[in-house]
């Protein structure tokens, strides 16, 4: 399903796992071609081509691949997209680059937190050729003919994760660095699966989005929010939320299966407090809290290396 955004941005609904509103990629028109943002996995890719196709956007029209990081929801098709139309550019940051030439320690890293399921949930994740990949450092300015896009490193959600801002939409194309919202909830959730979580990176990114002072946020999970001091603001209050809920829970000690539940029962009550079970079952799904405290507490580990927990 394709909504337009703007006359010239796009919003596919990839339906993974045939949910709406699950994973979103976007379309935009440049005078060198479409850049698609995010491509989702490749278990999604022939949803993401067919309806490409509806709109009238040919594998011939695309010029390349903007990927905000190389999480397998996010760009899992990546490879067979290029190995099946080879003309298309890959953009990508440079620690993330690596793992597109040879996935296999992404793709281990991925096989830990979801076992067997990984085929069913993700499909293929095939190399990228070197040759197709455009490194990016952030601080670029990307010109697709009179188009220009910014770049900027958006770290706490991933240490390879950028973030494009187009200033002629006024949209910026978070992917998760802007957390995990539907429709038009009073809520966003911040997705903290490990091994990357930096909280304090994070809040200096939501204050870098701000100084863009964007119209609108694109995120993946999903779609796009036309409200982006209000959600910054739900986003950063969270973040510090989940932190503090965190860290009081590590520091009382006790069995790690008891803190795991501790935790998703925590949150899974405050969220049900702010907007009810059935909205609230709906973002566990989008990223397990099990997974999110995973992060939580490889990051504080780290944190406990340098000083101890007080």
């Amino acid at each position: 399903m394709i909504e337009q955004l703007t006359p010239d941005t796009r919003l596919v609904d990839l339906q993974f796992q045939g949910r709406a509103r699950a994973i979103a990629s976007a379309a935009i028109d440049t005078p060198v071609g479409v850049l698609i943002v995010d491509p989702g996995p490749s278990s999604c890719r022939a949803s993401l081509m067919a309806d490409l196709a509806g709109a009238g956007v040919g594998a011939g029209d695309v010029h390349g691949l903007l990927l905000t990081h190389i999480h397998l929801d996010h760009a899992g098709a990546s490879g067979t997209l290029v190995r099946e139309h080879p003309g298309w550019k890959v953009y990508v940051h440079e620690r993330g680059a690596q793992h597109l030439v040879d996935p296999s320690k992404l793709l281990a890293s991925a096989t830990r937190l979801y076992g067997d399921q990984m085929d069913r949930l993700w499909g293929e994740f095939a190399p990228v050729p070197a040759a197709a990949i455009t490194v990016l450092r952030g601080g670029e300015r990307l010109a697709f003919g009179t188009r220009i896009i910014e770049v900027e490193l958006l770290k706490g959600h991933a240490t390879h994760h950028v973030g494009y801002f187009d200033r002629v939409s006024g949209i910026v194309f978070a992917g998760d660095t802007a957390g995990i919202r539907t429709a038009d909830d009073p809520y966003v959730y911040p997705p903290t699966p490990p091994p990357d979580i930096n909280l304090e990176q994070w809040r200096d990114t939501i204050d870098l989005m701000r100084r863009w002072t964007p119209a609108g946020l694109f995120i993946t999970h999903f779609g796009y929010k036309t409200d982006p001091v209000l959600h910054l603001a739900a986003l950063d209050a969270e973040i510090e939320y989940w932190g503090r809920f965190s860290r009081e829970l590590l520091s009382a000690g006790g069995d790690p299966q008891d803190l795991e539940r501790a935790f998703v029962d925590g949150i899974v009550a405050r969220i049900t407090t702010l907007i009810g079970a059935e909205r609230a079952a709906a973002y566990a799904s989008a990223a397990p809290l099990s997974h999110c405290w995973s992060g939580l507490v490889r990051y504080w580990q780290k944190r406990e290396a340098a000083a101890p927990l007080a």
